[in-house]
Parts: C-alpha cells; structure tokens; sequence
C-alpha cells in the first residue's frame, strides 16, 4: 500500500507542476498590442500601426486592446482587423496574390537590373572601352600635323 501511496503522490505532483505552468503558457500564446501594432497598418496614415498618431490610429489601438481583453490570438486579432479594415490594414502581404506581386516585382527588377549591367561593362571592357592600361591616342595626319607643328613652333618658350 506504502507504493500505490507515493505513486499518487507523484502523479498528483506533476499535475500540480502542469496547472502551475499552465498560466505562464497562456501569458505566454496571448497577443500583445505591441507586436499587433508592428504588424498592422493605420488606414488613414498608411504607416505602422506603432508610429501612427491620427484619430483613427487611436481608434484602432482601441479597439485591439478590446479585442486582447476578450483572450483572442495574434490571428484572430488579425483576422478581425481586416474583415473591419480590409487587407490593406496588413503591413506584411497574403502568401499570394497581388499583394505578394508587390513586393517581388521589385526584388526581380533590380536583380535584372544588376545582371544587364554587368553585362554591358563587360561587354563594354571587351570591346575596349577599359583597357588593360592606358592606350596612346593616334595623333593628327598630313596637313593637320604640319599646321600643329607650325602653331606649337610659334609658342615655344
């Protein structure tokens, strides 16, 4: 009997340990204005949310804290911000769609921006135009030569 007594000790040890930890977990997964606030946008202002000040960004912050009072997630929170909002409220985009376009069609244009110019300065230093070291430039033929003679003759020091 002494064993089946300090097993249920046990047992009810860890379950005490698991309740203990329970609320920490909890704080723990609970959404936070400030990392909402760094992840949503200010309709009006079209800045962060952390960075807004107008009427409307109050308002929003308003109503994420009522939202954080009723126990819902980081998602439900935003989940609800943009069926009040729309999508635009989102400072990161969707996984797909145009929003998604919007950042990669600038990525993608200044990679091929790059590459083209790497391109034309190396076609560019073939053709000649770097040169391996400074190129002598061919000087004045026939008369033009005699003229230039004749001009640096007269302003010999």
């Amino acid at each position: 009997m002494n064993g089946a007594v300090s097993r249920t000790a046990g047992c009810l040890a860890v379950v005490a340990a698991l309740l203990a930890l329970a609320p920490g977990a909890a704080a723990a997964q609970r959404a936070s204005l400030t990392e909402i606030e760094k992840q949503v946008m200010c309709p009006v202002c079209g800045t962060l949310l952390q960075l807004a000040e107008s009427p409307q960004a109050q308002r929003e912050k308003a109503f994420i804290r009522g939202l954080i009072a009723q126990g819902r997630s980081e998602a439900q929170i935003k989940d609800a911000l943009v069926a009040e909002y729309g999508e635009e409220v989102l400072a990161l985009p969707q996984g797909s769609g145009f929003s998604l376009s919007a950042y990669l069609v600038p990525i993608v244009a200044f990679i091929v921006a790059a590459v083209a110019l790497a391109l034309g300065v190396l076609r560019w230093r073939r053709a000649g135009g770097g040169g391996d070291g400074p190129t002598t430039a061919a000087g004045p033929k026939g008369d033009d030569a005699e003229r230039l003679d004749a001009d640096l003759a007269r302003y010999d020091l």
